[in-house]
């Protein structure tokens, strides 16, 4: 072998074993992140229970609940978006419990055109999912003489609906005059494969290139 190689191979094979490992990394969170998928989405799919007294977020992530009562008080919607609407708002509303408890209920997407369409409350026995949300809190106020927020801060909406900071996502709704459902789906991403097979390809590439620049050494020195 001659000296020439020796840091091209080394390079070569330094590099190859760095691509391989973060492939293999990307494979070990695509399985993690797989469990995880595997348990939100048997307590999608679990029966409702009662709500929770002290409803906790670790503990309670989206589980599913019945509760009964009537919605009270006004709107507040939310800018949003679902690829079954386009762009449109997430209708929020308050709901008083049977017990006298008072909750934030998301009805679901309605499109823009129909934002202040007369919509008659949903009484009587609800079922959805808690939601503790993710969402950044918005930089930019509520619009409240258009009623229009841009973001669904839970203790924002809570306070001006006057109900405990918690939000029952409906999995359905009754109404045929606009809100489309927006009920928890599992849709968190999973895209480990798609990062592996591209630290894997990257690899191969190395390597090809490696293989390659070897191959000019040895014709220059022949």
């Amino acid at each position: 072998m001659q000296k020439r190689m020796i840091a091209p191979i080394i390079f070569g094979l330094v590099g190859t074993v760095i691509l391989v490992m973060l492939g293999n990394w990307q494979i070990d969170r695509m399985i993690w992140k797989e469990d995880i998928l595997a348990r939100i989405d048997a307590r999608l799919a679990a029966a409702p229970v009662p709500l929770p007294e002290s409803p906790e977020a670790e503990r309670d992530l989206f589980l599913a609940v019945q509760v009964q009562g009537e919605m009270v008080g006004e709107e507040i919607h939310v800018l949003s978006s679902s690829p079954a609407t386009g762009p449109g708002y997430r209708v929020i509303t308050a709901f008083e419990t049977t017990d006298g408890r008072r909750i934030l209920i998301d009805r679901g997407i309605v499109p823009e055109a129909y934002k202040d369409a007369p919509r008659s409350p949903e009484n009587g026995t609800l079922t959805g999912n808690l939601y503790w949300l993710q969402e950044d809190i918005p930089i930019t106020p509520p619009n409240y003489a258009r009623n229009i927020w841009f973001g669904r801060d839970p203790v924002a909406l809570a306070e001006a609906l006057d109900t405990e900071p918690l939000l029952l996502v409906l999995s359905y709704t009754s109404l045929s005059s606009g809100p489309l459902p927006a009920p928890i789906g599992n849709n968190i991403p999973n895209s480990h494969l798609g990062y592996a097979v591209t630290w894997y390809g990257f690899a191969l590439v190395w390597i090809g290139m490696t293989l390659y620049l070897l191959i000019r050494i040895k014709r220059k020195t022949v």
